[in-house]
């Protein structure tokens, strides 16, 4: 009798034992490349890239920028930038649609506009924003028509960053990964500290 009850115990607690087992199981498998997320992936005929979702009202993002644009040219990798415009800033979606109307003259051009935004955010506000972007353009023999989106597609490609981040879990910005082509590992990692940037890239760079 106690032979056959311990046999019932063992028989209730075996598929717990199973699925205790088959949790550390998966915990333990490598991250296949076709499980990783495009966005966390470099372009393509790079190893290794860093990758951003940013707000260009963000103060952080604005002392972050300089620090992952030189880091960029240090290394010879990519920087992809992502918008995240957060709700509670009043006009770093509209610097945003700004951007990528530069964008359209050269991908250069955008980033240039971004990088002056960071520098002078604190001067900037919804009233004068206009006002920024037409001496930026100015600056660089470069027309701005009086509506820079009239078809809404400038946003729509904002909008879909956007949601690209929050796919991604995306709760603060910036969220800085440096992301590799590996196909064995985990292939991307955040940078939670942007002072620790320089050992991971070296690190990721080693795998």
């Amino acid at each position: 009798m106690r032979f056959q009850i311990k046999t019932m115990k063992i028989q209730r607690l075996l598929p717990c034992v199973i699925l205790v087992s088959l949790s550390w199981v998966l915990l333990c498998l490598p991250v296949f490349a076709q499980d990783v997320p495009e966005a966390l992936r470099p372009p393509k005929g790079a190893q290794v890239a860093l990758v951003v979702f940013e707000d260009l009202q963000c103060p952080q993002c604005g002392r972050t920028a300089p620090l992952l644009v030189q880091a960029s040219r240090t290394y010879k990798i990519p920087l992809v930038q992502h918008d995240f415009p957060l709700p509670m800033h009043n006009w770093s979606f509209d610097a945003a649609v700004l951007a990528r109307y530069f964008d359209t003259h050269s991908k250069e051009i955008g980033n240039a506009f971004r990088d002056s935004v960071f520098e002078h955010q604190m001067e900037i506000n919804p009233q004068n924003l206009r006002g920024f972007a037409d001496k930026f353009a100015a600056d660089h023999k470069i027309g701005l028509p009086f509506v820079v989106d009239p078809m809404g597609k400038l946003a729509g490609l904002v909008r879909a960053d956007k949601e690209l981040g929050t796919s991604l879990h995306i709760e603060h910005t910036p969220t800085i990964w440096i992301v590799s082509n590996k196909h064995n590992g985990k292939p991307y990692v955040e940078v939670t500290d942007t002072k620790e940037l320089y050992v991971m890239i070296d690190a990721m760079k080693k795998e």
